[in-house]
């Protein structure tokens, strides 16, 4: 058992090496909020790479502590192509879910294991600048509310943030020039995140392994894959649903300057750890063009 441990070690150590002093963008959601195990795994997990040098951005979401608090007032949840439909009412309240309570919850965990974690908001210092979101469905523009798409990223707060030692928790709410409030996706504030910073990775916690070629075959599991590859499979129709726009949006993250995104099912314990350090991983990683994943 001992071997086993030191034999572990001794795989980090490597990754350890190569990612000291780098940058990861976590994006923190679903269902994995809801397991308290899997919660304090993650927390953990951060914790560690964070002493070890890397340097750990968290963006996170909360769409079923949302869906539960407007429940309780009566409000019934829409949503249209995975976008939540957001009316003013609905917009205070996830405001209030997102940067008042989850957003507060996770730094404070961190804190306690000696991180200076900062809970964020995209609107503090314009953080997140949005514009308001459409959907386009048979050629008719469809509004939905207050949801918005990333304008801009506010680099320069991030920067200040990390090279003071400080851990961003930033929950994804967006505003505009005039001073309007938009719900922004999670994946696509990640991922315009990681992109302006050119990380080094783009972690998504998933509530599936990764990508299959079919959910319900095992063995059509793919540990590595590259941007072209997906597009190849989204046009012949092996991804498809709820797949496609979370897909779209790590070819996005790549094209724009993210080294490389993995899929990780979050409600696996410690699966960041397992993916990050050692050389089987346990989920996806996503390269952009013809490249070859490890």
């Amino acid at each position: 058992m001992n071997e086993q441990k030191i034999s572990l070690l001794m795989e980090a150590l490597p990754y350890i090496k190569k990612f000291k002093g780098k940058t990861f963008v976590i994006k923190y959601g679903g269902s994995i909020m809801k397991n308290e195990n899997s919660k304090k795994a993650f927390i953990e997990d951060v914790a560690l790479m964070n002493l070890v040098g890397i340097n750990v951005i968290i963006v996170h979401g909360g769409g079923p502590y949302i869906s539960k608090f407007l429940n309780k007032l009566d409000v019934e949840s829409n949503f249209i192509d995975g976008l939540r439909v957001t009316d003013k009412e609905t917009m205070e309240a996830v405001e209030m879910i997102l940067s008042a309570k989850i957003n507060k919850e996770i730094a404070s965990k961190l804190c306690s294991h000696d991180i200076s974690a900062i809970g964020i908001s995209g609107r503090d210092s314009n953080l997140i600048k949005a514009k308001k979101k459409y959907i386009f469905k048979d050629n008719k523009k469809i509004d939905i509310g207050y949801v918005g798409e990333v304008v801009s990223i506010n680099k320069k707060l991030l920067l200040d943030l990390i090279e003071n030692n400080h851990l961003p928790v930033i929950s994804p709410i967006g505003c505009d020039l005039e001073g309007n409030i938009y719900n922004v996706n999670a994946d696509y504030a990640a991922s315009s995140i990681s992109s302006c910073l050119k990380a080094e990775k783009l972690i998504l916690l998933t509530d599936v392994k990764g990508i299959y070629k079919d959910l319900n075959d095992e063995s059509t599991f793919i540990s590595s894959i590259n941007t072209e590859k997906i597009k190849e499979y989204i046009k012949s129709g092996i991804i498809k649903g709820g797949m496609i726009p979370k897909l779209e949006c790590c070819i996005d993250a790549l094209e724009s300057g993210t080294k490389n995104i993995h899929l990780i099912d979050g409600r696996r314990e410690h699966s960041i750890l397992l993916e990050i350090f050692t050389n089987e991983g346990m989920g996806t990683m996503i390269e952009g063009g013809n490249k070859n994943g490890n």
